[in-house]
């Protein structure tokens, strides 16, 4: 029985352990890794990096529309069905087309929102369409922590999209974060950088999917952001 339970306990640390590198590697390429970003000078030092990526069969122009529509009750952000369920049940399931109400031009300071008002949300920090979309959030943290426990964090996602032959792109998602208090910063790389690679490269399977798929506009019913 002892042995059993070692045996259990050891595959589940090394399981634990392999989630760990894939949550910040899985499908980029050492140089990517190694290459400087846009957005990286906004989070300093970081504490946590996470870099993803996927070749698509698509201009950067197809793709980039996906891009523009994403954010909670809008375009959603294309991760599987059952993690939006298990997951985000406040959320609306990503659309499977661009609906021509979503698609924007964004600006630097536009809102992405990640969460009902008041919640979490991302400001565009760099937009260079069709290649680069850098987004920044302070808001990722649990309601009122800034107050009773001095919780700070910022992280930044970074879009690079590099035009390849033969009309594929590049997508490279990189993900930088740093925080206070210790504690919080240590949770939070245990729990999200494991996960980061469900919701990271689940995002860029869908983002794949759709922009491969059909370009057809269609009206989904949800409003557009009204305000910047």
């Amino acid at each position: 029985m002892a042995r059993t339970a070692s045996i259990v306990g050891v595959t589940a640390l090394l399981g634990y352990a392999t989630l760990q590198v894939l949550g910040r590697r899985s499908g980029s390429t050492a140089a990517e890794r190694r290459a400087p970003l846009p957005g990286d000078e906004v989070v300093g030092r970081p504490q946590m990096v996470m870099d993803h990526g996927a070749t698509i069969d698509a201009t950067a122009e197809r793709i980039w529309p996906w891009l523009s529509q994403l954010g909670w009750h809008l375009g959603g952000f294309y991760t599987p069905s059952w993690v939006d369920r298990l997951l985000f049940p406040d959320n609306w399931p990503s659309l499977e087309r661009l609906d021509p109400r979503l698609v924007r031009d964004l600006a630097a300071g536009d809102r992405i929102p990640d969460g009902r008002p008041g919640t979490a949300e991302y400001v565009v920090d760099r937009v260079d369409p069709p290649h680069v979309l850098v987004l920044r959030s302070t808001t990722h943290i649990p309601p009122g922590w800034d107050r009773s426990h001095g919780v700070r964090f910022l992280w930044t996602w970074c879009f690079s999209l590099t035009d390849l032959p033969g009309g594929r792109t590049r997508v490279h998602l990189r993900v930088r974060g740093r925080g206070e208090p210790r504690w919080f910063i240590a949770l939070y790389v245990a729990g999200i950088v494991p996960a980061d690679y469900v919701m990271s490269t689940g995002m860029l399977r869908g983002l794949r999917r759709r922009a491969e798929g059909s370009q057809v506009p269609v009206v989904s019913g949800r409003e557009p952001l009204t305000q910047s």
